[in-house]
């Protein structure tokens, strides 16, 4: 078997999805993990898929033959997930909306060598002051070498110039 992982995206409309399965299980593949979400009118997602080598070819064609219903894919082939050298720590971040933010957290991460897994992010006014309120939630991948208590200085420090609340915490 070999594996893709395919980046999908269309006018969110009934039956795209069902489209893109048919067009997998019509070449014998194997949906195995996916990702998918509407936005601002548009339907976009990431999933893994596995197919027969000898299906392999024929299935990436008949994935490019969706363009006809404004489907667009991306793929890519999957690669071998290295063995386990982090540890999952789960995320959550709320503070006033600001451009420039994502950015702000992202670079530090960056910095520390840890990998984001899931990120998750919206925007929804505060309940008393109906002040906008940027909420992240994230699945991060930290390095074995670096100390979770590490990682909590310095987004706290990064938060209090971003005036947020944070709370991380080990995952199972």
């Amino acid at each position: 078997m070999d594996h893709l992982v395919l980046t999908v995206i269309a006018p969110d409309k009934a039956g795209q999805v069902e489209r893109i399965a048919q067009c997998i299980a019509d070449h014998s593949g194997n949906w195995l993990e996916s990702r998918m979400s509407r936005m601002a009118g548009q339907f976009a997602g990431i999933l893994r898929v596995a197919v027969p080598a000898e299906n392999y070819a024929e299935l990436v064609a008949s994935l490019q033959g969706l363009a006809r219903y404004d489907i667009r894919v991306l793929i890519a082939e999957s690669g071998i997930e290295p063995s386990c050298t982090w540890k999952p720590i789960a995320m959550e971040l709320v503070g006033n909306d600001r451009p420039g933010i994502v950015r702000d957290i992202t670079r530090l991460l960056a910095e520390l060598q840890v990998n984001v897994e899931r990120f998750s992010t919206e925007v929804r006014p505060a309940p008393m002051s109906s002040e906008p309120l940027f909420h992240a939630d994230a699945l991060l991948a930290l390095p074995l070498t670096l100390p979770l208590e590490e990682l909590q200085q310095r987004l706290e420090s990064l938060a209090d110039d971003l005036m947020v609340e944070l709370k991380l915490r080990a995952e199972d």
